[in-house]
């Protein structure tokens, strides 16, 4: 009996590897066909079903969904059955950056942008940038727009070694590191 749920939990890693977008979509995560870009390791709670994201949401490593709020557990002996879940929405065209952590029960708009290692526990509305812990609008998404394109080094559209060598150039690197290619 051990056995097989180690290897289920092997099996499970090892598909969760290979097609990530396959194993949320399989879990049951709420999402358009060609609408979720993820870039690493997700964890989609233990509720995945009642996560909804909308068309071109990308998910960086590391990032958490929480659906339930596990504090209820120090009051089991006083009400049983006592629980708190609530669904998570995410809306269209948002980046969800490194290692943040998205709480129960919250809606972040379309054209959002949340920065690396934020803790989102409110709502974020349309055309946002949220950073923090917890997380707070800093600016909208235009401002940031225009902000980035001042900073641009303009190999987006590149890809591997040629991104690689037009950013050496760009850098004026001259060292022998090969970089890394996916």
């Amino acid at each position: 009996m051990k056995f097989m749920k180690i290897f289920q939990m092997l099996k499970n890693r090892i598909i969760q590897s290979i097609d990530p977008v396959g194993w949320a979509k399989t879990i049951g995560v709420n999402f358009p066909d060609g609408g979720l870009h993820l870039y690493g390791r997700t964890s989609w709670s233990t509720e995945p079903w009642i996560i909804t994201l909308g068309n071109n949401v990308h998910i960086t490593e590391g990032v958490r969904f929480i659906t339930h709020d596990g504090g209820t557990l120090l009051f089991r002996d006083k009400i049983p059955d006592l629980d708190v879940t609530k669904p998570i929405v995410i809306g269209n065209n948002v980046y969800i950056g490194n290692n943040v952590l998205i709480l129960p029960g919250v809606t972040i708009g379309s054209n959002v942008i949340i920065g690396a290692g934020a803790v989102v526990s409110k709502n974020i509305p349309d055309n946002s940038v949220a950073v923090g812990v917890p997380a707070k609008v800093i600016k909208t998404t235009d401002e940031y727009f225009e902000k980035i394109q001042k900073e641009s080094s303009h190999v987006g559209h590149l890809k591997g070694q040629e991104k690689d060598k037009a950013l050496r150039n760009y850098y004026s690197y001259k060292g022998n590191s090969n970089g890394i290619y996916f």
